[in-house]
């Protein structure tokens, strides 16, 4: 990955394994007093078993970037197409109470 930073301008280079991108339906976040881990999974129905597809590590400051450019980008998305709906609590796969909390 190629980085340049000419004034304020950010020179990133994607890969084509990289932008093709991998499907994940559950994320699961922890976090110790120096990093937050976000590990993507991918859940599918009737099979017991689910695989983490990626795991990201950040430092808190960059957690809490992260945490602002989504609730903007949720905010964009959701001027231009609607609001986006969350289903009810017994309806929901995957189940939210899956796999660790707190603390990593």
């Amino acid at each position: 990955m190629a980085e340049e930073n000419k004034g304020n301008q950010l020179d990133i280079e994607l890969s084509e394994e990289i932008a093709d991108g991998i499907y994940s339906n559950l994320a699961i976040i922890s976090h110790s007093n120096s990093e937050f881990v976000i590990d993507f999974i991918r859940m599918l129905p009737g099979l017991p078993k689910a695989k983490v597809k990626s795991r990201i590590i950040l430092n808190p400051q960059h957690a809490k970037r992260l945490m602002m450019a989504l609730n903007d980008n949720i905010k964009k998305f959701e001027e231009n197409f609607g609001e986006i709906q969350l289903q009810e609590q017994g309806q929901q796969f995957p189940p939210m109470n899956f796999g660790p909390a707190g603390e990593a």
